[in-house]
């Protein structure tokens, strides 16, 4: 996995996903990215938006991930859920091989799996959603990656159950100060201002820290950043932080 790491003299790369199938028009924002997460049908998507954003995905050079959550279309799955471990389990288990099977029938991939809304939030807080996310995973293939919340429970779980655990910051959501990212319902959970949010990303990978909603800052080691595609103003983003990575130096590029 490319992250913020330096590798001997190899320059400082780092990969910039976003969330896409959710019924956005996410072609415009592809060039920007090195990397997808596509819904699978639970709280967006089906079968014919996966084909089609795995076609545009696979056309553009990028690594291709599931997007599984909460079959709550109402509220996008970004509402908090009663849910049992052994749900969950399954869940993820039918979204990432939906995905898998058409990925392989448009011969593409999926190399990660990386959890939307509610369900990724439960994951980072939850020792044992963590883990059943991850049994998830696992079930449908080993050798995918698990994106999670940098510094949460979904990280741990997933080592703990040999995964490949991918530590995840965000571009345009805010922090709380205990790592944990400000509920959409409250003012101020987003950010909108493409300069803002390039500088974030920027300082996310050169110095590891990102400042909180309260002003407080906080260290996080991220080997992927997000810009949510339904995010006002996404592509202008998308654009700005992407153009700032490579103005810093820095390496947009896919997982490896």
């Amino acid at each position: 996995m490319t992250g913020s790491r330096n590798d001997g003299d190899a320059p400082t790369t780092i990969d910039l996903n976003a969330d896409v199938g959710e019924g956005h028009d996410d072609a415009p924002l592809l060039p920007y990215l090195s990397s997808v997460n596509v819904a699978c049908g639970g709280h967006a998507g089906d079968a014919e938006t996966m084909r089609r954003t795995c076609t545009l995905a696979r056309a553009s050079g990028l690594a291709i991930g599931a997007h599984p959550g909460f079959a709550d279309r109402a509220t996008l799955g970004r509402r908090d859920v009663a849910v049992e471990p052994a749900e969950v389990e399954s869940l993820v288990a039918e979204q990432v091989e939906r995905l898998a099977r058409i990925a392989h029938d448009l011969g593409a991939r999926i190399a990660h799996v990386k959890p939307h809304g509610a369900l990724y939030n439960l994951a980072a807080r939850d020792a044992a959603i963590a883990a059943a996310v991850a049994r998830g995973v696992r079930a449908v293939d080993p050798s995918l990656a698990l994106v999670g919340l940098a510094g949460s429970y979904s990280l741990r779980e997933a080592r703990a159950l040999g995964l490949r655990a991918i530590a995840e910051a965000f571009v345009d959501r805010a922090y709380r100060e205990d790592g944990s990212l400000v509920s959409r319902e409250e003012p101020g959970a987003l950010v909108i201002d493409p300069e803002h949010a390039a500088e974030r990303a920027v300082r996310l990978v050169r110095e590891e820290r990102v400042s909180t909603a309260a002003g407080a800052e906080f260290a996080v080691r991220a080997e992927t950043l997000c810009v949510h595609g339904d995010t006002p103003g996404a592509l202008a983003i998308a654009k700005r932080v992407h153009a700032a990575l490579r103005a810093a130096g820095i390496v947009v590029a896919a997982p490896r």
